[in-house]
């Protein structure tokens, strides 16, 4: 069905309401390369005038990808909660838009509607807010994960510890968790991007962080981010996995490209589940996901990425998830040209994770052929520390040597700790203070003459 609207004198026609949707998102670069984008200013604010009138009720009728073609869909639409959905079914998402803003709409009022808000509602009504809309209704949004640490409570920002090797050195690894430990990171997880894809050394660097974390105690959880299947032959052989991890997205093609689909991921969840580790909690799953995956592999069906990258989110959270994190800026400048549409991005995943009730974190970033710089992932960290992002990503000098982009620095963790009064998980919060690399207060200790012995013992280990 086409949607019109005059506007200046002029009429704007769109075909469809994939089109709507495209053409009412903010200019980046994928959806331009997809053909899909807005051609001028004017069709945008046209486009969002339309979408701002249409019934919420419309993303029920109107599957974007076909049900009957897409696993993704059929998830979406088989396990929508009308219950939670009813008292905002008669909302426009114009006006779902100042639902979530009122005052009177509080973390209680989301929490009970997440599951009745479809992803591409949640993606519609992002799309007609500004920046600080996004962050100021994700920050009302609190979304409570637990294994060995509880990350997403308030007043927290929780990190992974990120020490990729371009070899796998297990020495390499080890020095640079340690590093970490010392700048109070790795209390969301410790977790490698593994060189190799085998499942020997991927089952090797499991053992290793396994006895790295048991050796000192470390209230937290570990991860291998190896497939899925390898993750499944893994714990089929007795390896002591803590969090199963998948890249995914949101179309039945775009995960088969990632070689999975949802049995399989059931699967490794059912087997995580059984295995027991978690001692404060049985959040098991780990899922990255990144705006322009579905379009990278032509598996997006005509769909803007960012709706795209929200039903991804429909993906993850049917597992209930310990962690999600979009890698924001990992694609490219093929899908997201510059800082503007990077930060633009990093808010649209994160409030519509949030909105979902999901885990949300991020992985501040870009690659170094994109137009952005550090003191652009400066701005994007602050905001998403502002809007209550559950944890953040760092690596050893902000640059991970084995994957070649930029992401945050264990320092960065420290400055939003320090500007924003964020602290780190309770349980992994007391740990620093036991060992002595924090004050009781979560305030970090400086490595001196008078570090504990502890610290000491690290220091010696690095050296």
């Amino acid at each position: 069905m086409p949607f019109t609207c005059d506007l200046g004198g002029d009429r704007y026609t769109f075909p469809d309401l994939k089109a709507v949707l495209a053409a009412a998102s903010p200019a980046r670069s994928g959806d331009e390369l997809a053909g899909l984008a807005a051609t001028s200013a004017t069709q945008r604010v046209a486009a969002r005038s339309v979408l701002a009138d249409l019934p919420l009720q419309v993303f029920l009728a109107d599957a974007l990808v076909p049900y009957e073609a897409d696993e993704v869909t059929r998830l979406i639409i088989d396990s929508h909660d009308a219950a939670a959905f009813a008292p905002i079914a008669h909302l426009t998402v114009g006006s779902f838009r100042d639902w979530l803003l009122s005052e009177a709409t509080g973390s209680a009022e989301l929490a009970a509607a997440a599951r009745g808000i479809t992803p591409e509602m949640a993606a519609a009504v992002s799309k007609l807010m500004r920046a600080q809309d996004l962050i100021a209704v994700a920050r009302k949004v609190g979304v409570v994960t637990a294994f060995r640490s509880t990350i997403g409570l308030a007043g927290r920002l929780s990190t992974r510890l990120q020490p990729n090797h371009p070899s796998d050195d297990p020495r390499g690894i080890a020095a640079a968790v340690l590093d970490g430990l010392l700048y109070g990171v790795g209390d969301a997880v410790i977790g490698i991007n593994p060189a190799t894809d085998s499942v020997p050394a991927a089952t090797a660097l499991i053992h290793m962080l396994d006895e790295l974390r048991e050796r000192y105690a470390i209230p937290t959880q570990t991860c291998v981010l190896t497939h899925v299947t390898n993750a499944l032959t893994i714990m089929e052989r007795g390896a002591p996995v803590d969090l199963v991890f998948q890249s995914i997205a949101g179309s039945e093609a775009a995960n088969a490209g990632f070689g999975i689909d949802l049995a399989v991921l059931r699967e490794a969840h059912a087997a995580a589940l059984a295995l027991g580790r978690g001692t404060i909690g049985r959040n098991v799953m780990y899922f990255e996901t990144g705006q322009g995956s579905a379009l990278s592999a032509n598996a997006h069906h005509g769909v803007d990425q960012q709706t795209m990258e929200a039903r991804a989110y429909g993906v993850a959270r049917a597992f209930d998830p310990l962690l999600v994190n979009t890698v924001v800026g990992f694609i490219g400048p093929e899908y997201l040209y510059d800082a503007k549409q990077i930060i633009r991005a990093g808010l649209e995943d994160h409030f519509c994770g949030k909105l979902l009730g999901l885990p949300m974190g991020c992985d501040v970033c870009y690659t170094n052929h994109a137009e952005a710089d550090q003191d652009d992932m400066d701005s994007l960290m602050t905001l998403l520390t502002v809007a209550g992002c559950n944890f953040l990503i760092c690596v050893p000098g902000s640059d991970d040597v084995m994957l070649s982009y930029q992401s945050l620095s264990y320092h960065d963790a420290l400055y939003l700790r320090s500007a924003m009064g964020v602290r780190a998980a309770p349980e992994f919060e007391a740990w620093l203070a036991e060992t002595g690399i924090a004050a009781p207060d979560g305030t970090m200790r400086a490595l001196a003459d008078g570090a504990s012995p502890f610290v000491r013992q690290i220091a010696e280990n690095l050296s």
